[in-house]
């Protein structure tokens, strides 16, 4: 049993040194596929239909990157293989290959960079809470000394565990394995507030039993630039990719893609999000950019 391990940890590790080295354009023609990672309920990002196949706004994305990939290796019959993640195991799976393109809503920042590259920013959020109207939550102030719940794995979890300790909040901070599962605490009053990015909180709330019941933060925590993540150092990929996104944006097919997915009833509940393009998203159209630096979408 450890011999099986040690030869499996040797090739592991042969396997990502060889991506690492003949990058993952070289990967994907060799196998004649090209793996994306997508959520399970990451509404409207990526997620499941009513059929249990992955939709939304950044699979729709994914989808005309593998275009330009199929394009550019002239491969117009290259298999598109779908491959789970969560926020837990998202960079992992990129750094071992298991995944090429990470199709969902995945925060880009400098600590992530280190670790991961991302394309051109396809969504421009903010860190904040969701709780109860009833419970008359209001400012950081009010959440002193409750239980608040995030999700396992994302910078969320992380800034408020940080917050937390800074301004001496003596809060519960307790982790979820998903967005559901979180924001279902709150609904059974297992948590006074969930901490996750503004979109996400919304769609949550959109699709709850009783949307009216809820109110997101008007205090931001943090701005969140999401991205398309990729395997670090790998400029060939990544050109391609960023070429395909700016063109999606120059030639305004992301107008379109942006009002399927923010502006009408998506399915399976018909939940309309009616949420219009904002400023900062506007200026990545206008200028498109991967930068993981939040002082790069302010206005």
């Amino acid at each position: 049993m450890i011999r099986f391990s040690f030869v499996a940890a040797v090739l592991a590790l042969f396997s990502i040194g060889a991506i690492a080295q003949d990058g993952t354009l070289k990967k994907i023609k060799d196998s004649g596929s090209i793996t994306i990672g997508h959520r399970d309920a990451s509404v409207p990002f990526s997620y499941y239909d009513d059929k249990q196949q992955p939709i939304g706004y950044a699979m729709d994305l994914c989808h005309r990157i593998v275009d330009a990939v199929k394009a550019e290796l002239k491969m117009p019959a290259l298999k598109t293989n779908y491959q789970l993640v969560t926020s837990a195991n998202r960079i992992p799976l990129m750094a071992n290959g298991t995944i090429d393109l990470e199709c969902g809503s995945t925060t880009n920042n400098l600590a992530r960079q280190e670790q991961v590259w991302f394309t051109i920013t396809h969504f421009v959020t903010a860190n904040r809470w969701v709780a109860k109207k009833s419970s008359k939550v209001k400012s950081l102030e009010d959440l002193k000394g409750k239980t608040i719940v995030s999700t396992a794995g994302t910078t969320n979890i992380k800034q408020i565990t940080e917050i937390n300790a800074a301004q001496n909040l003596n809060m519960r901070i307790i982790s979820a394995n998903g967005h559901p599962e979180a924001f279902q605490m709150v609904e059974t009053g297992r948590a006074e507030a969930f901490v996750m990015d503004d979109i996400l909180l919304a769609s949550l709330a959109a699709s709850s039993r009783s949307p009216k019941d809820y109110e997101i933060s008007a205090t931001a925590l943090s701005v969140e630039p999401y991205g398309i993540m990729l395997r670090k150092d790998d400029k060939e990929f990544k050109a391609v990719v960023d070429k395909a996104m700016t063109q999606i944006y120059k030639s305004g097919q992301i107008n379109a893609i942006y009002s399927k997915w923010f502006e009408k009833p998506i399915p399976p509940k018909n939940i309309n999000l009616n949420l219009p393009m904002g400023a900062a998203m506007k200026k990545v159209v206008a200028n498109p950019t991967s930068s993981g630096d939040p002082k790069d979408y302010s206005n």
